[in-house]
């Protein structure tokens, strides 16, 4: 039988137990209704690897920092994967770079914040940049159901985006022609 020095400590560890459990729960039940956020999404649903095949219209970029062959760090990457990965510039070019909020076309959680689709990337996009606002649909494919999802501009940045190929800075496979890093992103290989 408990005492009243026993039953106190034993009250206690059943509530923590109990509070602990509800907590568990509440959270499941809130990641289940939040949006994906371009970090917390699931790298597998990346494309990371593509073609060489760059958007029609894309232009070189005449004078990019980090020239074609050259090597970089990437500093902040959109997936953890890429944060401090070394990587080799296999496309450099001049456009606007947008970071969106989409719904796949295959269904699941909306997608906060994407990085990076480009200009060459929005169906029926002329020469003008769009502002942040924007509703466009997606021409392109880097994770399931993006290629002609609704998308809603987040941010807009005029910059050179580049094509890389880079091994993941926590090993794995080396990922080729993964499109795309804005220059922010890179630093100097030193």
């Amino acid at each position: 039988m408990l005492n009243a020095k026993t039953k106190m400590p034993a009250v206690l560890l059943l509530l923590a137990a109990l509070l602990s459990v509800l907590g568990a729960c509440s959270t499941n039940e809130n990641r289940d209704k939040e949006p994906i956020e371009e970090g917390n999404h699931s790298e597998m649903d990346m494309d990371h690897s593509g073609s060489a095949d760059v958007p029609e219209g894309l232009k070189a970029a005449k004078n990019p920092t980090y020239e074609v062959g050259s090597q970089a760090i990437i500093k902040t990457g959109h997936m953890d994967s890429m944060k401090g990965a070394k990587a080799t510039v296999v496309g450099a070019f001049d456009t606007t770079a947008y970071a969106v909020s989409y719904t796949p076309t295959t269904g699941g959680d909306k997608v906060e914040n994407h990085k990076w689709i480009i200009q060459e990337e929005i169906k029926g996009a002329g020469e003008e940049p769009y502002d942040p606002g924007a509703e466009v649909i997606i021409n392109a494919s880097h994770m399931k159901g993006m290629d002609g999802a609704v998308a809603n501009i987040e941010t807009a940045e005029k910059t050179t985006v580049y094509m890389v190929d880079f091994t993941p800075a926590s090993g794995g496979e080396e990922v080729k022609n993964h499109q795309w890093v804005t220059e922010s992103e890179l630093s100097a290989d030193e």
